[in-house]
């Protein structure tokens, strides 16, 4: 028999056989050298800093002033003096309401004050003839006594008539619709043309509504506990209450970071409410620009307490040990430990450690999903982590 011939082709595929076997046990060496080799970590010293703790909110704008615009006396309307929207100033023309039907009621007026001062002056006349005829013993008592009520009821007269005349002018000033304050008008809710009813209250038509827009107050609810805990607070001394000094409080709008606008506690409800128990504060804003409607929301904070100081670490570097909140702690021989930690509120993205931290420890901030109580690691020392802008002292 011919022994079979091995070609080229066999050769070529035990020679490839032969290097996946060789590469695959160095990766397998690889592997376990990688396995063996400690986790790299980044640790850092926590900040030390004074922060002052806040209480946030939900909160309401309202202005500080709103006035229902109305007719205080009736007639059609013949002009719009505003467009709505503007901002307008005190005695500002707002609406004219046809006013001839009260220039003639006050030409009236006047007539009628002339013909009551000819009266008085004709019951003084007679009134002094009277008294001068009664000196001489040339008239009687009774007659004095006629003239002298006929000069009251005429005096009387008078009195009637001024009023009345006056009553006339006020109306006839009240055809005008000025401004009482400044602020920002709303839409016109009377066009020209259309009959309007003055009077007291309700009854009287509503024409416009005007808000103050600068300063404008926040309002907002505190729950019953915050209320509690501030009233302790200031029983101890250490945070004022809100109901006796304007304690300070920081604003947020939904496109802005953090709380840039400051403002002050101006009102505290004098009672909580019944359904929800909670207490309506209020803190008045600067508002030049506008940028504060009334009705909108935004995020508010309250000061809390007074300044301390606090150590603070990333946020990420808080693992959780079943119901314990932990860090891990550098220690000798790059070994770390699991420290049970206090936590506090964050400022600036960093959280604040109440117990369980002296400040010198290196704590380890990164690659905490590799690592395990007792375990040595390859650690990379970081400078300490800054606090944001708005929660810096």
């Amino acid at each position: 028999m011919v022994p079979p011939r091995h070609g080229p082709g066999r050769a070529a595929l035990l020679t490839a056989l032969a290097c996946a076997a060789a590469l695959a046990a160095c990766d397998s060496r690889e592997e376990d050298t990688a396995a063996d080799a400690p986790p790299a970590v980044t640790v850092m010293r926590p900040l030390r800093r004074e922060v002052t703790d806040w209480d946030e909110f939900t909160g309401r704008f309202a202005s500080v002033e709103r006035v229902e615009v109305r007719a205080r006396v009736s007639g059609f309307v013949d002009r719009v003096a505003f467009t709505d929207g503007q901002v307008v100033r005190r005695g500002d023309l707002l609406y004219r309401i046809d006013p001839r039907p009260f220039e003639a009621a006050l030409a009236v007026a006047e007539a009628k004050l002339h013909g009551a001062r000819s009266q008085v002056t004709l019951a003084q006349r007679e009134y002094e003839r009277a008294r001068s005829l009664l000196q001489y013993r040339a008239g009687s008592e009774a007659a004095f006594e006629q003239r002298q009520q006929a000069l009251d009821a005429a005096r009387a007269q008078q009195a009637e008539a001024e009023a009345q005349l006056q009553r006339a002018q006020l109306d006839l000033q009240f055809t005008e619709v000025r401004a009482p304050l400044e602020g920002r008008i709303g839409r016109h809710l009377v066009s020209p043309g259309n009959l309007v009813s003055g009077g007291e209250g309700s009854a009287a038509t509503l024409l416009a509504t005007i808000v103050t827009m600068d300063p404008i107050d926040v309002s907002f609810d505190i729950d019953q506990n915050s209320a509690l805990r501030y009233v302790r607070l200031a029983e101890s001394g250490t945070r004022p209450s809100s109901r006796d000094a304007a304690n300070p409080v920081q604003l947020g709008l939904a496109d802005e970071p953090g709380f840039p606008h400051q403002g002050r506690v101006v009102f505290v409800d004098n009672e909580a409410d019944h359904g929800t128990g909670t207490i309506r504060l209020r803190a008045r804003f600067d508002n030049p620009r506008d940028i504060f409607a009334p009705g909108g929301f935004a995020r508010v904070r309250l000061v809390a307490g007074p300044p301390y100081q606090a150590l603070l670490v990333p946020d990420a570097a808080i693992a959780t040990d079943q119901s314990r909140r932990v860090v891990y702690v550098l220690g000798d021989g790059d070994k770390v430990t699991a420290r049970q930690v206090q936590l506090g509120p964050l400022h600036g993205g960093l959280r604040v450690i109440r117990q369980g931290l002296s400040g010198e420890e290196a704590v380890v901030t990164t690659g905490l999903t590799h690592v395990r109580s007792g375990q040595v690691v390859a650690p990379t020392h970081a400078p300490a982590p800054a606090m944001a802008a708005e929660d810096r002292p």
